[in-house]
């Protein structure tokens, strides 16, 4: 049977499938459908430092290969989360990440002490890249300088394991990667949502109280792929892949790109065993196509790049379709 651990930073994951954040609630509220022990982790929705009400109605928009959100973040706050949640997540089988979101850089870092101490938590993800706060303005999401200022924070202010969650809705993802690696991230998230906004034509009325949100779902995955795959060539720390993955092929797609794990979001909302069966078939894909462990399979796309044994990638060797930066 075929190897599934990989690693991110210093944690070892029993194989390469988490949740995605904001798509299976805070921590174990899915286990009747995937036990936490059939993935590699399990990522909370974001929280805040203080309680958020979210958006005003509609948050929800269905189109026809996905849907539009607009919740914003909605969530009980820091105090509530580590009083009433980490301590059901203690026993959790798997690694727990908590995903964390700010509107400054100091709101982050509280966020980073807070959580330090709290041995519940595996990893941190840090949320810079949520198009349905603060107008849609993507502040820490859409200038490396910005994003660096965030990390470099937050690397100071814990010791645990950082992920940055990046925004697909920018010029130059690579930019933004390089940017959070050398801050300190120990790997990046790609992507958020994308934003899109839908309109009901017969009444002018838009499909989002907000009018534009954060479109998810199958439709995306070329885009999202991309984007990791961009991230990948431009970073030496692991990607995780996140974006319209609705069974294992696609997963597999985007561990071929280079990405060393992937989250699994939208799809879950409809099937939420999905996670845990991705992760499952995961290793009869990989023996029937004779691969003895998935980080074989990391960066494998023949596009041109080589990639040195810790999976970084290496400046590329002759053209082909897909051999450009981004």
């Amino acid at each position: 049977m075929a190897s599934l651990a990989v690693r991110i930073g210093p944690l070892e994951l029993r194989n390469p499938v988490l949740s995605a954040s904001g798509t299976f609630g805070h921590g174990l509220e899915m286990r009747a459908f995937t036990p936490p022990e059939s993935v590699g982790g399990l990522v909370s929705k974001t929280v805040t430092v203080r309680p958020r009400p979210g958006n005003p109605a509609p948050r929800i928009c269905e189109t026809g290969a996905g849907f539009l959100n607009s919740i914003g973040l909605e969530n009980k706050g820091i105090d509530h989360y580590v009083r009433e949640v980490l301590p059901t997540m203690a026993d959790a089988d798997t690694v727990v990440v908590t995903n964390i979101g700010g509107e400054s850089v100091e709101e982050f870092v509280q966020l980073a002490e807070r959580l330090d101490g709290e041995g519940a938590v595996a990893m941190l993800e840090v949320n810079l890249s949520c198009p349905n706060v603060q107008g849609g303005k993507l502040p820490f999401a859409t200038r490396p300088e910005m994003a660096e200022a965030v990390i470099g924070a937050v690397r100071a202010a814990t010791s645990k394991p950082i992920l940055a969650k990046l925004s697909p809705n920018v010029s130059d993802i690579a930019a933004m990667a390089r940017a959070v690696e050398g801050a300190g991230a120990d790997g990046v998230t790609a992507v958020n949502t994308l934003l899109g906004m839908a309109v009901d034509w017969r009444t002018g009325k838009p499909g989002l109280g907000t009018v534009q949100g954060g479109y998810s779902g199958p439709a995306i995955k070329p885009v999202a792929l991309r984007c990791a795959w961009a991230c990948a060539r431009a970073v030496s720390i692991p990607v995780v892949g996140c974006g319209g993955i609705a069974g294992v092929d696609d997963a597999l797609e985007y561990l071929a790109v280079g990405c060393t794990a992937v989250q699994v979001g939208t799809s879950s909302f409809s099937d939420p065993g999905l996670p845990g069966r991705i992760a499952g078939e995961m290793a009869e894909r990989l023996d029937a196509a004779g691969v003895a462990a998935v980080t074989d399979l990391v960066g494998s796309i023949r596009d041109g790049s080589v990639r040195d044994g810790a999976g970084a990638p290496a400046a590329p060797r002759g053209g082909g379709p897909c051999a450009s930066r981004t």
